[in-house]
């Protein structure tokens, strides 16, 4: 392992990258925390993942596997390496907090008050590594809630996403991936960014907290700012929009297409494809307002025209005036029309035989971009290195 330095990326034995240089301890497991330092490591950080001897539960989560490996696991802990300890164990124990004393960054999401006990709470770290920026991820933050677990379909229920999604009529339904546990570990990337910018001004750390509930209201956007904002309490409306129409799957000749007019213009436009201008001049329908309030006039007056061709022909059409619209696909389809776009949506990570496909990290940078070097490590893979390296450190001191 080598020693986190600064690096031009003219060494290929070394991180490059816009956060090439800092050393991220890495004490979190599943989704929300992994998903964070992957991020950093894709920028160029050296992140050490700190797993129990049982490992990182995501490595059971299975099928899906890839060579015996759960999917799962894999999608989210690349560009790292890692290292078993036991925290009950003095002699791992000891390794730990040196890792914690040299990190730039340490992120956990431990039950809140966790950590304290083996000395590695953000108090006990700061203590000996004032510059360190914690980074702290919970599922309800550290009063009354720090008791109760944080699973994202938990805070899914709590947070109100739950009500929101699914028919009108029906059951309440979950988001089909883990959206709070992603947008909580996003929420720790950009806190542990502006800690770091932060540090280099002042040369001082902090403590940052995320929570999964804070950040499920506050990605719930125009819903949550509704009932603050307004008093209204939102309501399931199945793939409808509360404040656009259209802004759903409407069906065509052989299935559905979603189906957008965001403003007055593109409406216009939807009109002239659809070949019913005159709805423009409707008083029902000229404004967005209009059209959201009289929508179940308008929808069977727009279903009637798309119900004469096929989904593919009215995408095409729609798509040539300017009018968004979509496929509704399945996931393979979102990979192929990615790529389709040259967005070049699967990298390898890592060489040989145990390159692993990955989704491509989302952000484009012009002259720093991400990095795809180390593929997910097995448990312990980098222990002795990560052991031996701390160790001369510490004689270095």
């Amino acid at each position: 392992m080598a020693t986190p330095e600064r690096n031009d990326g003219t060494d290929p034995g070394r991180a490059s990258g816009p956060l090439a240089g800092i050393l991220v301890a890495d004490f979190s497991r599943i989704l929300a925390g992994p998903y964070a330092t992957m991020l950093l490591a894709d920028l160029g950080a050296e992140v050490v993942k700190v797993e129990s001897p049982a490992g990182d539960d995501t490595r059971t989560w299975m099928p899906p596997v890839r060579d015996d490996v759960s999917t799962y696991y894999l999608g989210i802990n690349r560009n790292k390496r890692s290292i078993a300890l036991d925290l009950r164990a003095p002699d791992d124990l000891a390794v730990a907090q040196r890792l914690a004393a040299r990190a730039d960054v340490l992120i956990e999401n431990f039950k809140p008050g966790g950590l304290r006990r083996f000395e590695l709470d953000y108090a006990s770290v700061a203590a000996g590594n004032p510059g360190v920026v914690y980074a702290s991820i919970s599922g309800f933050g550290t009063g009354p809630g720090a008791a109760l677990p944080g699973y994202d379909l938990m805070v899914q229920a709590i947070s109100g996403l739950m009500s929101l999604t699914g028919d009108p009529d029906g059951s309440p339904y979950r988001a089909g991936i883990s959206v709070f546990d992603v947008m909580t570990g996003m929420h720790a990337t950009i806190g542990i960014l502006a800690a770091l910018h932060h540090r280099g001004a002042s040369g001082r750390g902090q403590h940052v907290e995320v929570n999964l509930l804070s950040s499920a209201l506050s990605g719930l956007v125009n819903h949550s700012s509704a009932y603050v904002a307004g008093g209204v309490v939102p309501y399931r409306m199945g793939n409808a929009h509360p404040s656009l129409f259209p802004y759903e799957p409407l069906p065509t000749a052989d299935g559905e297409l979603i189906v957008i007019a965001g403003n007055d213009s593109q409406f216009a436009k939807l009109c002239a494809v659809l070949g019913v201008p005159e709805l423009v001049d409707d008083p029902r329908f000229g404004r967005n307002q209009d059209r959201t309030a009289n929508r179940e006039q308008l929808r069977p007056l727009l279903v009637d025209r798309l119900r004469t061709r096929s989904k593919d022909d009215w995408f095409r059409a729609l798509i040539a005036a300017g009018v968004p619209c979509a496929p509704i696909n399945t996931i393979d389809g979102g990979v192929a029309l990615a790529a389709e776009l040259g967005l070049e949506p699967v990298v390898s990570v890592g060489d040989g035989d145990r390159a692993v496909p990955s989704v491509r990290n989302p952000i484009t940078f012009s002259a720093t971009p991400p990095r795809y070097q180390l593929p997910p490590p097995g448990l312990d893979e980098h222990g002795a290195e990560i052991r031996k390296w701390l160790s001369e450190e510490q004689e270095d001191q």
